[in-house]
């Protein structure tokens, strides 16, 4: 579970950070006010584009509008190629993006460092694709989950020894088969919100980590106390799997709390480290050391998150960095998790002889 808790603590500090929503980008006010050229008085950006569709030499066909407001050839969506269309850039966001840019230009000129527009730093899109290392990080960890999720099954069903009713015989099983599926599910819609952040994608982002975050939490109580009976693992699931759905609900059609979110996450998130840590210390494992260095690795890979840096030629940042990371530690955790399977294998059968 170390690797879930990494996540867990890493996705509640992202949490804070997106509660800091007005930046010092956005309250820069030449941030609002561009300069075309030096004969030409200072004129707000972000409006002079929103009404002429131009930032510089730079023009957006969709901001084009008639004397009703409505763009000139038709919605901005169908004036893209089909294949472009899935990213629902507007005009308000491509003015956004294309003054942030000038901005920055005009900084780096004068050798000021990036900073922070509506809550992000200033990346550079490829393609439509708003944070494309991070995108492509996150495909690779959902990759990598995938990797331990398939090699996990196979381990059980093909090479361990089975049950007569062909059932394995490590009682974790099932759980870790779900584990893997809200994994790559989290790590999916991280890439999507990491392309194009919009509401939908967001609070789906959220609702994905948070329900990876609530299971990973039930799990750490029932691998670290051994709960086996049935009967008692509902009576630990069904509360907490009753307040993590009210918790996705209440952000999703009432109100997306970023605060509130944040010490939820980081409640169930230190309640893993607790549990995980002193398992980890008493236990006589074989695989323990495993544990240690993914939970030892997650814990430097936040310090990340904490001291944040822009991104590198606005692509390469903190955030990604941590992606980056993450990958050789979900390949040693579920390592972990086989390892895991094969030790209770083996003492089961040795007792059933």
């Amino acid at each position: 579970m170390a690797h879930c808790l990494w996540f867990a603590l890493f996705f509640a500090l992202s949490f804070l950070a997106r509660v800091l929503d007005a930046s010092a980008g956005d309250s820069d006010p030449l941030y609002k006010v561009f300069r075309t050229s030096l004969k030409i008085p200072p004129r707000a950006c972000i409006e002079h584009c929103e009404k002429t569709g131009c930032v510089g030499d730079k023009c957006f066909q969709h901001c084009k509008l008639s004397s009703d407001g409505n763009p000139i050839d038709g919605p901005w969506y169908l004036q893209e190629p089909l294949y472009q269309r899935w990213k629902q850039w507007d005009c308000r966001s491509d003015c956004r993006y294309h003054c942030m840019l000038a901005r920055e230009e005009a900084r780096q000129e004068f050798g000021d460092k990036p900073v922070k527009y509506h809550g992000k730093w200033p990346f550079r899109r490829v393609y439509g694709i708003q944070e494309p290392v991070s995108v492509a990080l996150a495909a690779l960890n959902l990759a990598m989950q995938f990797h331990g999720w398939v090699s996990f099954f196979i381990l059980l069903y093909y090479k361990l020894p089975l049950r007569p009713d062909r059932k394995t015989f490590y009682e974790y099983t099932g759980l870790w088969h779900i584990y893997g599926i809200l994994a790559m599910n989290a790590w999916f819609w991280n890439a999507v919100f990491h392309s194009r952040d919009v509401d939908l994608t967001e609070k789906l982002d959220y609702s994905s980590g948070v329900a990876l975050l609530g299971f990973t939490l039930i799990l750490a109580i029932l691998r670290a106390f051994n709960v086996r009976d049935e009967a008692s693992r509902v009576m630990v699931a069904a509360p907490l799997i009753a307040f993590v759905t009210t918790h996705i609900l209440y952000l999703n059609f009432y109100n997306l709390d970023y605060g509130l979110n944040m010490k939820v996450c980081l409640v169930m998130g230190i309640a893993q480290l607790l549990l995980w840590t002193v398992w980890a210390g008493v236990t006589h494992h074989p695989s323990r050391w495993k544990l240690w260095v993914v939970v030892v690795g997650g814990g430097l890979g936040m310090l990340l998150e904490i001291y944040d840096f822009p991104p590198y030629r606005g692509f390469v940042d903190a955030h990604a960095v941590w992606h980056a990371l993450a990958i050789p530690f979900t390949y040693l955790w579920w390592s972990f998790v086989k390892d895991d399977s094969e030790f209770r294998t083996a003492a089961l059968t040795k007792k059933g002889k």
